[in-house]
């Protein structure tokens, strides 16, 4: 925790670094910095429910694992969870 004793220390040592010149320049663009993050993040943050709301524009793998039953994709000759050998004929009726 920050206390007042340190931030005195803080504001000093970036006085001495910076200059009592620079000191409104550099809080501006701070500031500046802030204000477009948190305006990116909030935008961010609109648009994420947007396409959760969405229905799902994947098809569902027609193949699935015998052993795990983890989908596959039709082009994989293994299963990358569990490592079993895909069967050619492994494809699964969706219900």
């Amino acid at each position: 925790m920050l206390g007042s004793q340190d931030l005195i220390v803080g504001l000093v040592i970036v006085l001495v670094l910076f200059g009592a010149k620079k000191l409104p320049e550099l809080a501006g663009s701070i500031g500046k910095s802030m204000k477009e993050f948190k305006k990116g993040v909030s935008d961010t943050a609109d648009e994420e429910p947007a396409k959760a709301v969405g229905p799902s524009t994947a098809p569902a793998p027609a193949t699935t694992c015998a052993s795990c039953e983890a989908p596959l994709d039709p082009s994989w000759q293994h299963c990358p969870r569990c490592g079993t050998a895909a069967a050619a004929g492994s494809a699964r009726p969706s219900s």
